[in-house]
């Protein structure tokens, strides 16, 4: 029974980014905010919801350290992703062909998640009301990075002219309505999807840290990864790429508004000081996947990229390495 829950409810969270990507498209080019926005935004926004639910719904059942392993693993996967992404457009470099501008999402990224992982080590019980003042700093810096990566997409002088979409295309109205039902199916079948990943977790005996770190973040990012193909197949490739990046960036505003539900005092202060090590490997994976989008030089083993082995094979290594400590256990 729990494998059929599982399956039926990855369906639907399969049809459901798909079709947030095209809706994602349809507002890209009515509000002609470029696909780079859109997919920062909108698409990373949507996608990395199931990530904020599924952690909050942990540590509300008394797990933050399941909530902390599926906000920092979910950014290591998504960076894998991108290097799947990658590997199956292998034709073109992906990172090298897409907007350098989506190099500020992944600095950004980047300083949010080092925040987090002082916040984690160091003793400095800091709270307005019962929410951390470091949560209120990642809050604060990600929509103050957001509004200077929309500034620098703009660039400097005229805006170039927009072509204006064919007479049949789909107006804003049907964009909006569309993109909204597909976030909300999201937000009600991955719970379901979630369950049925941590009872199969349960039934194969892996600790619940761990589940946390790669089982429950690989499973909440299954929507970034099917976006992302899907952006790919309509050549949307700075909506591919900005949707990952932009759902790891996401996912640290998710863990700062997670501290508002969390009532037993500072979320970051909760959490084992074993998980740095999660963050540190998403860190590396980040600045691998910025170095790879910043040097436009191809550096190719047989047909593949090799920075696009290298993240997948650092982010294996990094698994084993996790497991091999019973991180969260």
């Amino acid at each position: 029974m729990v494998w059929l829950r599982f399956l039926l409810s990855a369906a639907v969270v399969v049809y459901a980014a798909i079709k947030l990507a095209e809706y994602g498209d349809i507002i890209a080019v009515r509000t002609k905010l470029g696909g780079l926005f859109v997919g920062t935004i909108f698409l990373a926004g949507a996608t990395s919801l199931p990530e904020l639910i599924a952690s909050i719904s942990a540590f509300q059942a008394g797990f933050p350290n399941l909530a902390a392993g599926n906000f920092f693993g979910s950014n290591m996967v998504n960076m894998m992703l991108l290097a799947i992404v990658d590997l199956i457009n292998y034709q073109v470099p992906l990172l090298r062909r897409i907007a350098i501008s989506h190099a500020l999402t992944a600095a950004l990224t980047t300083i949010l998640m080092l925040i987090a992982i002082i916040s984690i080590l160091d003793e400095v019980d800091i709270t307005i009301g019962w929410v951390g003042l470091d949560s209120l700093v990642i809050i604060g810096l990600y929509f103050g990075g957001i509004w200077l990566i929309q500034r620098e997409n703009k660039g400097p002088g005229e805006p170039a002219p927009t072509p204006e979409p064919a007479d049949d295309f789909p107006t804003l109205r049907r964009g909006m309505i569309g993109f909204g039902l597909s976030a909300v199916a999201l937000i009600v079948v991955v719970p379901i999807l979630v369950s049925a990943s941590t009872e199969i977790a349960e039934i194969t005996g892996l600790g619940t840290g761990f589940i946390g770190t790669a089982l429950l973040s690989l499973v909440t990012s299954l929507p970034e990864l099917l976006a992302a193909l899907a952006a790919m197949r309509m050549n949307a490739f700075d909506m591919a790429v900005g949707n990952l990046f932009g759902s790891s960036v996401f996912n640290m505003l998710g863990l700062g508004i997670a501290d508002f539900f969390y009532l037993d005092g500072r979320f970051l202060g909760a959490i084992d000081e074993n998980f740095v090590l999660v963050g540190l490997l998403g860190l590396l994976l980040t600045n691998m996947a910025l170095v790879g989008n910043l040097a436009r030089v191809e550096r190719k083993f047989l047909f593949i990229e090799l920075d696009t082995i290298a993240t997948i094979l650092v982010y294996l290594l990094g698994m084993f390495l996790l497991y091999t400590r019973g991180i969260g256990a």
